[in-house]
């Protein structure tokens, strides 16, 4: 009897906690997918399959459903009845496809699924990332796309500039995990502090011009989304460490603990970064924290909470002329020297940002589902440069030897700009902010074919930007005046020679990441300037999808709120001043009926998007998309104050964008293929650059500025044979400005230069290539060892200048890079790996201009480079480069 009960006992525990075992192949090489998520629908039990692609998955239902997910291809639902072996389950490649990596969010992560949604989407999968960024920005990644220009590298780690279909990177939407990330201020994106998404992403997505997120945000070059690590499902881990050339090594390792019985998980990475650079005097360093917490209590909730930073450091090269480069070599960087022998630098960039969000995910029912997050960042740090009487060596690099004799010659070592003491410090333009938000989304189905979506974005940003000293080279002290100004923003009201506040630094500040995020910086030990601003921003938006099976389109609309204001604390009169109570005085008395104040007025703008597409496949083979959107988008904050001064600028309005995409599709066994046509008029905009002239930084800002950007995009993917791939892309573009506007030339110090109405009409866009296109293969030579090969092309490249009636055109180019892959699996189970990943960049080293901030015609008796006058400025691409990477997987 005792065995009968066992007997029975065991069987129903063997038919409720059964074992399916399944392998996990590619449809178009038939081979194993090692790393395939294998998930029981509806609950969080889960599995990984190993180098073989088999899995092995314990169920505790009679019956059910696996959903297999791999990044890069389709997702497949196979129902089960019983334990066993289920055969091989076979998952069709998808470039578009990243939803299996969604793991939160899923309401606010909004990705492009092929041509289900109709507009121009390209997907980066993450073994593409982990195996080509190398030393390189997270940006790089995307340069096998269409209309997209990565350039600027020869700034620095972290300097890169990515355009998109022409448009500057204030102009494209890039969104970490959903969350808006552009800088609230300008729009612009500065990618060393985002140097650890590399490490942390689990693919990235970019979709090309209006795109289809569902936020009020105004993606007129696209939407980049960069999707990142969760708490991961199983247990495991990871380490790697990377060499290159210039002494560059970088390490790494993390660790998932899986989610528990109980619906817990943690995830964790870190990671450290040090190089000489590429160019001279271009150290830099750095660290990568990632820290994510999940809990799901149970089907209907899930909570994920993520920390993570990138504190760093890198010293920069500024463009100079090509007659420098010529001169002194093209590595050559005049921003560095030495003292006593050892490294200075006189331009150091330096930040810390680290980012926090918190999802929670709600299934409501079947049909209703609600996602929300809430999130904020917190930023210190800046950007070091001269101030004071800077003293250069014959090959134009820093005295910093001559530098420290002629400071020790200033009585009482009491230095001074626009005073007697004169010398040099350097100094520390920061730029510190805190930054919180909350976005929801709530999606239901209405039918089996009609969903709508709607939601809120909610940011508030608090801004500080200030000057100090962060070294005075033997120097005791540094004083300033400051000249202040009236309501009106008018120095004379303050008499014949003005009203002028004393400022004295006593305190040197550490340009570093670490030491940014917990200075204090005093209000009296700051310089030059100090103004903060709060930007509050609050959007609706909605959509209505309409899916069948051959048959999609979609509305989408918005409507958001922005309130500007900024805080001026060195440039007016506040009523310490007038009352004689400030502890940094003025030289004579403010006259009698002067209002004080420090607070701009209050500006609130409102803007509104509206889109809406429609895709339709005709066959398995062929499918076709249109779509189209207005923007009426507010301008930046930095647009709506002119000239650095609580003064409103009159100038500015809200941006008008008006665009047109069309696009088809084609897709067989062997070979895809995408042909994307766009149009965007762009009105009433602001356009921004930068540029050095007689060794100054200058600034040049036009207002009013229309664009008009058309062009044609293809790439396509073949497999003629199962181990081989084939990927093209091209693309051409007409992108010019139309009628004039006026345009602003200010110095470092925010000094106006000149102010006048230009005509620019036919003038070319610069800053990124109008023609361009690639080819590309990867060759699996066996299960462990493969190649791959990247060749890209550039042409109709312009500089970059703003807005011009004539621009110059640099010459064309092109770049060959080259990687090798050796895979070792260890481990009975085989789910460990040690991957060996090699790179060479710029294969065949060729030399070439990857940007001019200038647009000096060659005139008789000139002295030219490839047919450009060397006295235009610019950037030299990188030659050739190198990096070898060691990856251990558990």
């Amino acid at each position: 009897m005792y065995f009968a009960i066992a007997a029975f006992l065991m069987t129903v525990t063997a038919f409720s906690q059964g074992t399916i075992t399944g392998t996990v192949l590619d449809g178009d090489t038939n081979s194993p997918l090692p790393g395939a998520t294998v998930m029981v629908k509806g609950t969080t039990n889960g599995a990984s399959s190993d180098f073989d692609g088999n899995f092995t998955i314990n169920v505790s239902a009679e019956s059910g459903t696996l959903v297999i997910s791999y990044i890069g291809f389709d997702s497949k639902q196979i129902a089960f009845t019983s334990a066993g072996n289920i055969g091989s389950i076979v998952l069709e490649p998808n470039a578009e496809e990243l939803e299996g990596v969604v793991v939160v969010g899923r309401g606010i992560i909004d990705l492009a699924s092929d041509r289900q949604t109709p507009i121009a989407v390209s997907s980066i999968p993450v073994e593409i990332i982990q195996e080509k960024i190398g030393t390189q920005d997270i940006t790089m990644t995307l340069v096998n796309t269409p209309s997209v220009y990565v350039s600027g590298q020869a700034g620095g780690f972290g300097d890169s500039d990515m355009r998109v279909r022409g448009f500057e990177q204030d102009n494209t939407a890039f969104l970490l995990n959903g969350q808006p990330i552009n800088g609230m201020e300008d729009g612009k994106m500065y990618w060393s502090n985002w140097s650890g998404l590399n490490d942390i992403a689990s693919g990235v997505q970019i979709q090309r011009g209006l795109g289809s997120s569902k936020l009020a945000i105004s993606s007129v070059g696209g939407t980049v989304n960069f999707v990142t690590k969760a708490t991961e499902m199983n247990e495991g881990g990871f380490g790697y460490a990377t060499v290159a050339n210039d002494n560059y090594i970088k390490t790494s390792a993390g660790y998932n603990t899986g989610v528990s019985e109980k619906g817990w998980g943690l995830s964790v990475m870190l990671s450290h970064w040090q190089g000489d650079g590429y160019n001279e005097g271009n150290f830099g360093e750095g660290q990568t924290y990632f820290i994510s917490a999940g809990f799901r209590p149970n089907e209907k909730h899930g909570f994920n909470l993520l920390l993570t930073g990138a504190p760093q450091f890198h010293d920069q090269n500024f463009t100079k002329s090509i007659a420098d480069y010529q001169q002194y070599g093209l590595r050559y960087n005049n921003n560095w020297g030495t003292y006593n022998g050892e490294y200075k630098t006189e331009r150091r960039n330096f930040y810390h940002k680290p980012v926090a969000n918190l999802n929670w995910d709600f299934t409501i029912s079947d049909k209703s589902n609600l996602s929300t997050v809430l999130y904020a960042s917190w930023g210190n740090g800046g950007g070091t440069g001269d101030r004071g009487n800077r003293i250069r060596t014959a090959e134009g690099r820093i005295d910093y030897d001559a530098i420290y004799a002629a400071n020790g010659e200033i009585e009482n070592g009491a230095g001074g700009y626009f005073t007697a003491g004169g010398g040099y410090v350097t100094r520390s333009s920061m730029n510190l902010h805190s930054w919180y938000g909350l976005i929801s989304n709530f999606e239901t189905k209405i039918t089996d074919e009609l969903s709508w979506n709607v939601g809120f974005d909610l940011r508030t940003y608090y801004g500080k930007h200030f000057r100090v000293v962060s070294d005075f080279h033997g120097l005791d002290s540094w004083a300033e005046t400051i000249r202040l100004r009236d309501q009106n923003n008018n120095h004379e009201r303050y008499g014949t020679f003005g009203t002028y506040k004393n400022v004295l630094a006593t305190e040197s500040f550490r340009p570093s990441g670490w030491a940014a995020a917990f200075d204090s910086y005093p209000e009296d030990q700051k310089i030059a300037y100090s103004n903060d601003e709060r930007i509050s921003y609050g959007g609706l938006f909605t959509q209505l999808e309409y899916a069948t099976d051959n048959m999609s389109a979609f509305f989408q609309g918005s409507v958001s709120n922005q309130s500007h204001q900024r805080f001026d604390f060195f440039q007016y009169a506040d009523q310490a001043l007038i009352d004689g109570t400030s502890s940094q005085g003025t030289d004579e008395p403010i006259p009698a009926g002067i209002t004080p104040g420090t607070d701009s007025e209050k500006v609130d703008n409102l803007g509104y998007n509206a889109k809406a597409g429609l895709s339709y496949k005709v066959s398995e083979a062929h499918a076709f998309y249109v779509n189209t959107g207005y923007y009426n988008r507010q301008p930046y904050h930095d647009n709506i104050y002119l000239n650095f001064t609580n003064q409103v600028n009159p100038l500015t309005e809200n941006e008008k964008i008006f665009g047109l995409e069309a696009g088809y599709g084609f897709k067989s066994s062997i070979f895809s293929a995408n042909v994307n046509l766009y149009r965007t008029s762009w009105k009433d905009r602001v356009v921004s650059s930068s540029n050095i002239v007689d060794d100054v930084l200058q600034f040049t800002t036009n207002f009013g500025t229309e664009q008009l950007h058309s062009g044609v995009e293809v790439d396509f993917k073949l497999r003629p044979i199962a181990d081989l791939s084939i990927n093209g892309q091209f693309s051409v573009g007409d992108w010019e400005y139309k009628g004039d506007a006026t345009t602003q030339v200010a110095d470092e110090d925010r000094n106006i230069i000149s102010f006048e109405t230009v005509d620019y009409d036919g003038g070319k866009v610069g800053g990124a290539a109008q023609l361009s296109g690639g080819l590309g293969f990867a060759y699996k030579i066996n299960q462990k060892f493969s190649i791959d090969s990247d060749w890209r092309y550039y042409d109709n490249l312009y500089s970059d200048v703003g807005a011009v009636k004539e621009n110059l055109k640099l010459p064309s180019y092109n770049l060959l890079d080259a990687g090798i892959t050796f895979r070792v699996p260890l481990g009975a189970d085989k789910l460990k790996q040690l991957k060996i990943r090699g790179n060479i960049n710029n294969l065949l080293d060729t030399e070439y201009l990857s940007t001019l901030t200038t647009a000096n015609f060659a005139e008789a008796g000139d002295e030219l480079y490839k047919g450009i006058a060397v006295s235009n400025q610019g950037y030299f691409g990188w030659g050739r480069t190198w990096n070898v990477t060691l990856r251990y997987e558990f």
